[in-house]
């Protein structure tokens, strides 16, 4: 019988233990023959007779030299709940967040993520509430069957990497009813998944909804049948955007997505395709993306842009199979959006504002 495996996170004032050691499944336990539960209480949280013990918080470390890549970690279950039962996990990241050089240099260190999940099975994590990590809020590496419902995530909008939610080689993952403002991607799949579904997810502030970045690294996995719908998006940088680099070390796909039912509410780029991704300062644009996007639509998308480009879709080797269905994006200040195009063989459907490129 597999085990299944119930932690409930954040009971009593947990950040006295939390902030001492990180935190892994397996220093919990690992074989169980029936369902087994984990009181933060049986493992040194008490309360002190004053605090309300039902919001309580766990509190990262402030100093780096006690972490590895992550803070806690859930890895190697099948069967696993994480209920926050209305508590907060703090990164504490402000302390960090000036010795992040990632987003000006390739070969930066990277932080601790705040929690992790790798290689999990039929996993539901909800009801919690991530605030100020030091790199990803919430990391997903090599799950099946992984639930992200009713998550509460934020950072400030200029706390660099603090992606809300990543995903990589994952497969049957579902975020739903969560709410995410930080100081990067809300929601970042990257290489290797399939089958995500992505539905009722508030964004802002950040950069958007991300397929990407792909095309990096040696060996990248392709990207299949994402669904993202009902999301809204609010001072965001980006809407929905799919990033790849140039000159990627592997040829990979990127195919059968779509993104439908958004709304945009003052974001800079509400649709973006760009596969001259560099997020650095000298950046050369002399190769073409080794990763091929296939069967893309983007439907039902309304709002408003705060810059005059709404649309922008910039491919390398020609985007096969995309399509634009029912767009309606204004500009907030003078005069309208516009759309630009690149090696881009779109079919457009219904209403579209901007006007289609010519």
């Amino acid at each position: 019988m597999e085990a299944l495996l119930v932690v409930f996170l954040a009971l009593c004032v947990v950040s006295v233990v939390a902030a001492a050691e990180n935190v892994t499944v397996g220093q919990l336990s690992s074989y169980h023959g029936g369902a087994v539960t984990y009181n933060a209480k049986s493992y040194g949280a008490k309360g002190d007779g004053h605090t309300d013990d039902t919001k309580g918080t766990l509190k990262a470390a402030t100093d780096l030299k006690r972490f590895g890549n992550d803070w806690i970690e859930f890895g190697w279950v099948k069967g696993l709940t994480v209920a926050g039962q209305n508590g907060i996990i703090d990164g504490q990241g402000s302390a960090s967040w000036p010795f992040n050089k990632c987003p000006i240099r390739k070969d930066c260190k990277v932080l601790p993520t705040s929690v992790l999940f790798v290689n999990n099975q039929n996993t539901v994590v909800r009801d919690i509430t991530s605030v100020n990590s030091k790199f990803f809020h919430f990391a997903l590496l090599t799950n099946n069957n992984i639930k992200m419902l009713n998550l509460r995530i934020n950072a400030p909008g200029n706390s660099p990497n603090t992606d809300g939610i990543h995903i990589e080689r994952s497969t049957g993952v579902v975020i739903a009813d969560t709410r995410i403002g930080t100081g990067d991607d809300c929601i970042s799949i990257g290489q290797g998944n399939d089958n995500i579904d992505i539905q009722r997810v508030h964004c802002g502030p950040g950069h958007g909804m991300s397929v990407g970045s792909l095309g990096r690294y040696v060996g990248e996995g392709d990207v299949t049948r994402i669904h993202v719908k009902d999301m809204t998006f609010e001072g965001t940088m980006n809407g929905v955007r799919i990033k790849t680099w140039e000159n990627s070390p592997t040829k990979s796909v990127a195919a059968h997505m779509v993104f439908e039912n958004m709304v945009m509410k003052d974001v800079q780029n509400p649709i973006i395709i760009d596969q001259k991704y560099c997020p650095y300062y000298n950046c050369e644009h002399k190769y073409v993306s080794g990763v091929t996007l296939q069967d893309i639509t983007f439907r039902n998308i309304k709002g408003t842009a705060s810059l005059p480009v709404a649309v922008l879709l910039r491919c390398g080797v020609p985007c096969q199979g995309v399509v634009l269905q029912e767009i309606d994006l204004k500009y907030k200040g003078q005069g309208g959006t516009s759309s630009k195009c690149e090696n881009a063989k779109a079919k457009y459907v219904g209403f579209q504002y901007p006007k289609p490129c010519a």
